[in-house]
């Protein structure tokens, strides 16, 4: 509840505490906060309990952790099993390396011939043969 809360910050709400409660009257004070936050806690449990039980047993693994949203994405990410074979199939730095090196090394050809002769994989770093004169689209310019 108070993860932000740092030593300076504690010091000085004790500080306070004990000027404006005195000395005398601060443990009377402390005692009757610690009991309001116990009932306060076992009000909180019980009706937890009371929403499991109506729910019924389809829900008996239900955790009200989960309504955090925060939870909810983290817990679908790292138990869902087909999200880990997708994570673990794909591998970017393997991608990128190739695209990398077939840039820096533009004279060699990664791809290997096929059977018929031609290159299985696109060469992206030629460019490609002008068309014949006869596999030109025409070209209308009333159409554009």
């Amino acid at each position: 509840m108070f993860n932000d809360i740092g030593a300076l910050e504690l010091v000085t709400i004790v500080v306070l505490a004990i000027l404006v409660f005195g000395p005398e009257k601060l443990p009377k004070v402390i005692q009757d906060v610690t009991g309001f936050i116990r009932k306060v806690r076992a009000f909180s449990d019980s009706a937890k309990q009371d929403i499991r039980s109506e729910l019924g047993p389809e829900f008996k693994d239900f955790e009200f952790e989960d309504l955090n949203p925060k939870t909810f994405i983290r817990k679908q990410l790292t138990e869902n099993e087909d999200l880990k074979e997708i994570r673990t199939s794909f591998d970017l730095r393997k991608e990128l390396n190739d695209v990398t090196d077939a840039v820096n090394n533009p004279q060699t050809d990664p791809a290997p011939a096929s059977p018929s002769g031609a290159a299985t994989g696109a060469d992206l770093l030629k460019k490609p043969a002008a068309p014949a004169s006869e596999q030109r689209a025409r070209f209308d310019a009333d159409a554009t």
